[in-house]
């Protein structure tokens, strides 16, 4: 079983996935696949342009976790979308050194719901699962996953609405 780690940067992907890796989940970092697929780099937003079309037509399935900011664009068993107050979200990436414009843009997309509405127009309602790790640490959220991968969890999705509490960050 293919499962999607994805969200926004800085919702907490990779430190999640390392968790479960070391709980002995197997995962796949996207960006160790997607090297053949850059295409160019938008030097305004500091990220590189992937050809996600071709990525995903050419991703090989796994057994396991793939995580990554794209990874809900591929045919996965489950995709689950990890989810950030934007307040919070905004500190996280300020921490990584992120410019301005490209924080901006990040925390637009999280208040917008832009990964989970992708992911909502390519899949079937019942392989998504939205998971608010605002006030989780990394072990109660690596639980939620693994709730998700034994199929004891119930898919879920819009239960995250920042639009009311944050839209004056738009």
């Amino acid at each position: 079983m293919m499962i999607a780690l994805s969200g926004t940067p800085g919702t907490g992907k990779t430190s999640v996935a390392r968790e479960l890796q070391k709980r002995g989940v197997p995962v796949t970092y996207a960006t160790d696949t997607v090297g053949p697929y850059r295409i160019g780099e938008d030097p305004d937003r500091d990220t590189d342009i992937i050809d996600d079309e071709r990525w995903v037509s050419e991703f090989t399935p796994v057994n396991g976790i793939v995580e990554g900011h794209l990874t809900h664009l591929l045919p996965a068993d489950r995709i689950i979308i990890l989810r950030c107050h934007p307040s919070i979200l905004k500190d996280r990436l300020k921490k990584r050194g992120y410019s301005e414009v490209k924080i901006q843009e990040n925390i637009e997309a999280e208040i917008l719901d832009v990964t989970l509405a992708e992911a909502f127009d390519i899949h079937d309602e019942e392989k998504l699962y939205e998971i608010d790790t605002t006030h989780m640490d990394i072990a109660e959220c690596a639980d939620k996953i693994e709730e998700i991968i034994r199929g004891t969890a119930q898919p879920s999705i819009g239960i995250v609405d920042w639009l009311i509490s944050c839209g004056d960050m738009l």
